[in-house]
């Protein structure tokens, strides 16, 4: 029997149903699913700032939720690499980044070593940006 291997990764800071939503559709299109959670420092050399909810808390939120069977830290932004260590033979996204540059390069790198990619609505209504701008506006 040829398990399916599903990779995901995500920073995953002020988890809410968005992140609950990516994760349960990915384990329903795999036997076993990987979630890259990235690390602060990733975030931070990223989006110049660090999560609200430090690393260790976002990783073990995401070890403890039901659709998720491995969880690893996610310390580069290099999917093939991740492809390499971990042989995965779906990635799964949300569909903001279909069709920009860099993940059209990543369905053609993909595709010559047998990986789909498999694009998910994005949750619009809530996203952690929007928490934490409502965060930083009650602070004020």
């Amino acid at each position: 029997m040829n398990n399916t291997v599903g990779y995901t990764t995500g920073v995953f800071d002020l988890f809410h149903i968005g992140h609950l939503n990516i994760l349960k559709k990915a384990k329903q299109e795999c036997d076993f699913l990987i979630v890259g959670v990235t690390t602060d420092e990733l975030c931070q050399s990223r989006k110049g700032k660090k999560p609200i909810i430090p690393f260790e808390e976002r990783f073990e939120i995401v070890r403890s939720i039901r659709y998720v069977d491995k969880v690893v830290p996610q310390e580069t932004m290099n999917k093939m690499e991740a492809w390499e260590e971990l042989g995965f033979q779906k990635m799964f996204v949300g569909d903001d980044w279909k069709g920009s540059e860099k993940w059209n390069q990543l369905e053609k790198d993909f595709q010559t070593v047998g990986v789909e990619i498999v694009y998910f609505p994005y949750t619009k209504h809530t996203s952690s940006t929007l928490l934490r701008e409502a965060l930083e506006k009650m602070e004020k």
